[in-house]
């Protein structure tokens, strides 16, 4: 049996910041941007402050600070809460191929680990989180998205908490051995289902929160000499074979190093399921292109990808009944009409007062959901989209969309990232708090890191 659980390990703890490309440090920089940007809005969210009281009934002390407010508490609760917050609007990034939202739970790890720390240089705490992304996206992978949300696992804290154990373990400084222990016991911490979807619960937004605070864990009992078990995920009780019928373990290793994972994985312009990212975008450009109005429109056919049809377009009448904001972000047929409707599918318009408008009610009744083979042709790694506009003279507008806004090949650039932030976190701190957490991320200082979850004012 090839040890593919070690050969990961050896390479990820190996990694520094000199092994890696300028490129890829930027990167991560700007997947921070990202993180704080959906954190500090999340931090608001009904679901977070639960989890944030939770965290002061405890009254447990620590320095890692809950971002959001003023408590500070031990690492494991810092980075459960901060995970919860930075995944509770859905906007948080997605790395294609493995279907997984990755720093949601990797930076909740490495700040709360990080202010732990007498000083981290930031090159060596973006170093950690690119080894965590490429970690939780192999895994991810290996397990093939498909196969594992047939089995009703959700990929984000399933595979994410490997990645928080690697991140934890090389802030940490743990050996390789250490590491590897670490990686083990992630293993029987991995968890995380997608029966949220049956009556929109808030359970998947505190997914990333539990795998980042279990890979903290992880990474702890590790570094005091307790033992996991060295295949993990390749053996014949791992976690590929408990937690996929079809596994591909050569993803685990295949072309290590050629390239990196955080390279191939996308933010989210629209606060919803990244499966509903494509076709918002097909639908926007449609009703811009052509001066439409939400009135005209006589029927709009959204082609889903088959990996995402269980999750926002079945059951039907869930998909078309959302009673709650989280129904209504994992809602193709809501998604389809309050983007025609309004131009915009933010925050302002996956609200629970939306799902109720006898407007929107109308047009998601004229959404027809169904499948395309074309659109699987290139998936996962590419996650295209086709939409038909039909308008009640019989005209007929149809769009398709190869890379949603937010991919790689389709990025945000700098700019749009940074007026993503200012938009998100400015409604909850000043611009001026903006400006100093903006200016923290492009330093190199390694004092600037307790800057990035300070409350501000």
């Amino acid at each position: 049996m090839r040890a593919y659980t070690r050969d990961l390990v050896d390479f990820l703890h190996a990694l520094g910041p000199k092994s890696l490309p300028a490129e890829v440090l930027d990167r991560a920089r700007y997947f921070l941007v990202d993180y704080l940007a959906v954190a500090i809005r999340g931090s608001r969210e009904e679901s977070a402050q639960a989890v944030q009281r939770m965290v002061q009934r405890i009254g447990a002390n620590g320095c890692a600070t809950v971002i959001g407010t003023r408590m500070r508490t031990i690492p494991g609760l810092a980075a459960m809460a901060n995970g919860a917050s930075a995944h509770g609007i859905e906007q948080d990034d997605t790395h294609s191929g493995g279907s997984i939202h990755l720093g949601a739970t990797m930076f909740s790890a490495a700040l709360a680990v990080a202010e732990t720390m007498p000083e981290t240089p930031m090159d060596a705490f973006l170093t950690a989180v690119v080894a965590g992304y490429e970690a939780a996206a192999r895994i991810a992978m290996a397990v093939q998205p498909k196969e594992h949300y047939a089995l009703g696992f959700h990929p984000t804290p399933t595979c994410g908490v490997f990645g928080a154990a690697i991140t934890s373990a090389k802030l940490l400084g743990l050996t390789a051995e250490q590491t590897l222990a670490a990686v083990g016991i992630a293993g029987s911490m991995a968890a995380g289902s997608m029966e949220f979807l049956a009556e929109g619960a808030w359970t998947k937004r505190i997914h990333p929160g539990l795998a980042a605070q279990n890979g903290i864990h992880a990474a702890l009992l590790a570094a005091e000499g307790f033992s996991g078990p060295c295949h993990i995920l390749e053996g014949r009780d791992g976690f590929l074979h408990g937690y996929s019928r079809n596994p591909i373990a050569e993803r685990l290793t295949g072309d290590l190093g050629q390239s990196f994972e955080i390279m191939h994985t996308a933010v989210k312009p629209h606060a919803c399921c990244r499966y509903m990212q494509g076709p918002i975008d097909a639908i926007l450009a449609i009703m811009r292109q052509h001066k439409i109005e939400a009135a005209q429109i006589h029927r709009i056919e959204v082609a889903v990808l088959e990996a995402g049809w269980g999750i926002v377009a079945e059951p039907r009448a869930k998909k078309y009944n959302p009673e709650s904001v989280v129904d209504a972000q994992f809602s193709m047929p809501f998604g389809a009409a309050i983007a025609a409707i309004e131009g915009a599918a933010g925050l302002d318009q996956f609200t629970l007062e939306k799902t109720q408008s006898p407007e929107v009610r109308e047009l998601m009744g004229k959404v027809a959901l169904v499948k395309d083979a074309r659109i699987e042709e290139t998936f996962p790694k590419e996650w295209p989209a086709r939409v038909a506009v039909e308008l009640d003279d019989s005209q007929r507008f149809e769009e398709f969309v190869r890379y949603p806004k937010g991919d790689p090949e389709n990025p945000l650039t700098w700019d749009e990232m940074t007026v993503k932030f200012r938009t998100l976190a400015g409604a909850v701190v000043s611009a001026e708090r903006c400006d100093e957490i903006l200016e923290a991320i492009s330093t190199a200082h390694p004092a600037t890191l307790p800057a990035l979850t300070a409350p501000g004012r």
